[in-house]
């Protein structure tokens, strides 16, 4: 007997790490398709920005502090966002850090601080929304991996975050299926941000060459964008992409994975 789960009238979408980048342009991409949204940020006042988005788009915006690898943390924002809004059904775990170091000058801190705000907070912020997928019966989860996933140099504590985040969305589309929920993984390749500008001036790079050199193997000749990212996540969070669960999409400007 074929299920069809209805989605709620009032589609309420919580995205992590959304003060700025990629997390800002999900959140503005998410209002335009009809949603209303929290951001949770360490800084709430840093998502003013955001939440003014969100809000020009007319649907209703909040920002939440949160440390999303906290667990009392982030159970007390994921009510927060349900005692104002409603029950939350759609969650971008969007959230990330970078701490390079090569193997060998890589510290145990460094491990398991990128661990945790990478990966841990995916497992912590699903979990917390389950219930609500499970009384609406219906939800979607979308987790930001990356091109990093592959294995890359100096980022083996993000790379393993990375690639946690692919194996962990797989088993929720398993687990959560049969309440109406997909779960999906947008992997980024090279992508123009604040954080990635901060990388090139920590190794000595103009935001330019690092750019020309992570061209190697984009065939659409330019780097992604943070609207490049929110566009594949507003596919994923649709209520017409019922069908699609536990798939990895990398938004790379080349093939991957």
């Amino acid at each position: 007997m074929t299920q069809i789960f209805t989605p709620p009238e009032t589609r309420i979408a919580i995205v992590t790490g959304g003060a700025r980048g990629i997390g800002a342009a999900i959140a503005t991409r998410l209002a335009e398709d009809g949603h209303d949204v929290a951001i949770l940020d360490l800084d709430r006042e840093q998502c003013a920005d955001s939440i003014r988005a969100v809000e020009a788009t007319g649907r209703r915006g909040m920002a939440v502090s949160a440390d999303v690898s906290d667990e009392d943390a982030v159970r007390r924002a994921v009510a927060q966002v349900a005692d104002t809004f409603g029950p939350p059904t759609v969650l971008v775990n969007n959230a990330g850090v970078l701490r390079d170091a090569s193997l060998s000058k890589m510290t145990v801190r460094d491990w398991d601080f990128v661990l945790d705000v990478n990966l841990r907070s995916a497992f912590l912020m699903s979990r917390e929304m389950e219930p609500h997928f499970r009384a609406t019966r219906w939800g979607r989860v979308v987790n930001l991996s990356s091109i990093a996933a592959l294995g890359v140099f100096g980022e083996a504590n993000y790379a393993a975050a990375k690639a946690g985040v692919q194996g962990f969305t797989k088993s929720l589309a398993i687990e959560l299926g049969r309440f109406g929920v997909t779960a999906n993984v947008v992997a980024p390749g090279f992508v123009i941000t604040e954080m990635t500008r901060e990388v090139a001036r920590r190794v000595n790079m103009s935001i330019e060459d690092m750019t020309k050199e992570m061209m190697v193997n984009n065939w659409v000749g330019r780097a992604g964008i943070p609207e490049d990212i929110a566009n594949a996540v507003g596919f994923f969070a649709d209520v017409r992409s019922a069908f699609v669960t536990g798939q990895v999409l990398y938004v790379a400007g080349g093939p991957r994975g």
